[in-house]
């Protein structure tokens, strides 16, 4: 079994990597497939009008979640690791205005939000609880292309054909292509006992056969960038988050107070877990407004693990970068575990299920660099 440090930890936006980046991530696919050459294309025939409907959990939720926004950003052309998060509000209202989505290298298509995007609540797809079906006609109405999609959690998606392929996967025997092809925790430690590797090292070695040592390690650099980068924010940021519940923002009021009491230099035994709390809800913070965040392994629980990295950094003075790309590897290797026997999904698992699997990767990534 094989899942990369890089499908694990995913740049995105929030709220929710199911429900947000998973929607947008299957619009793109339904883009690529049209251009494509994988569907039998009437002679003559030309793609004019879209149609999207959701169903299960996203058909309930999806408006809290920005699901809509999502598949009008997707179908736009805008990915979840590029879109400008202060942009969206624009490119949404053009299509709205407009009626139509013009994504890079395609034709114009007739797309009306208010009548071709919907919530369908009465008919559950049967693969998963984030169900989507994607649906291209000709300018006669025709259909000429339909495609079925589910956001699996942690912003995975794919085909109810790749659905079954995977569960399938789950049966048979290890990716022979990788040095340490571990499904298990049993069958991770054994092999690190046999090799007298890490977990870190094992996971980088097989790494390394996908890709070059330094690939990684800079990839390793923008995930911890963009995680560092969303705390920053969220320590910056004040006022109502968007929802209609009228929450206020609390991570800038919280760090500012907290930041007084480090100058002052008064005794506080629990300080190191006011600064962990804190740096978890920023990011949980910028997650909600929709900001840029990291799949950690979900955007539910994003916050866990880059507290948990900040934490280290702030509180370890002979902390190092390196540590870091250990961190995020060793906690990568947990997350891969737990995905392939069980679910990261909210959907599936509930919320506590994605903080669940969080705080074990974070547990085992702080463990690594401290010695464990």
């Amino acid at each position: 079994m094989f899942l990369s440090v890089f499908d694990v930890f995913k740049i995105g936006i929030g709220p929710s990597s199911s429900h947000t980046m998973g929607p947008m991530s299957a619009a793109n696919r339904f883009l690529e497939l049209i251009l494509s050459s994988e569907w039998p294309r009437p002679t003559g025939a030309h793609v004019a009008a879209l149609k999207v409907s959701l169903h299960g959990s996203l058909a309930f939720t999806g408006i809290g979640h920005g699901t809509d926004r999502a598949v009008i950003l997707g179908l736009v052309g805008e990915e979840p690791h590029a879109v400008d998060p202060d942009r969206m509000d624009a490119i949404i209202d053009e299509v709205e205005r407009s009626g139509r989505v013009t994504p890079p290298g395609h034709r114009s298509y007739e797309f009306q939000p208010k009548t071709d995007l919907i919530f369908d609540k009465k008919q559950p797809l049967p693969g998963h609880a984030n169900g989507m079906s994607f649906s291209a006609f000709d300018r006669d109405g025709r259909l000429l292309l339909k495609r079925i999609y589910y956001s699996i959690g942690g912003g995975f998606v794919v085909t109810d054909t790749e659905i079954e392929a995977m569960r399938g996967a789950k049966k048979s025997a290890g990716d022979s292509r990788i040095p340490y092809p571990f499904a298990s925790a049993k069958q991770m430690l054994d092999m690190a006992r046999g090799s007298g590797l890490t977990i870190a090292q094992m996971k980088r070695a097989n790494e390394e056969t996908k890709m070059s040592a330094a690939e990684l390690d800079a990839g390793l650099d923008r995930i911890w960038e963009a995680m560092s980068s969303c705390i920053d924010r969220g320590l910056k940021v004040d006022g109502i988050m968007p929802g209609g519940l009228k929450v206020k923002r609390r991570a800038r009021a919280i760090h500012d107070k907290l930041n007084e009491e480090w100058r002052s230099n008064r005794l506080n035994p629990l300080l190191a877990n006011d600064w962990l709390s804190v740096y978890a809800m920023a990011v949980n913070e910028e997650n909600a407004g929709g900001g840029r965040v990291v799949t950690a392994p979900t955007n539910g629980a994003a916050g866990v693990i880059p507290a948990t990295v900040r934490y280290y950094l702030h509180f370890h003075e002979d902390a190092t970068q390196a540590d870091v790309h250990n961190f995020l590897l060793t906690a990568a290797a947990i997350g891969g575990i737990i995905k392939h026997n069980a679910s990261i999904s909210g959907a599936e698992v509930g919320c506590q299920g994605e903080v669940g699997s969080a705080a074990a990767m974070a547990a085992a990534g702080l463990a690594a660099v401290m010695g464990g």
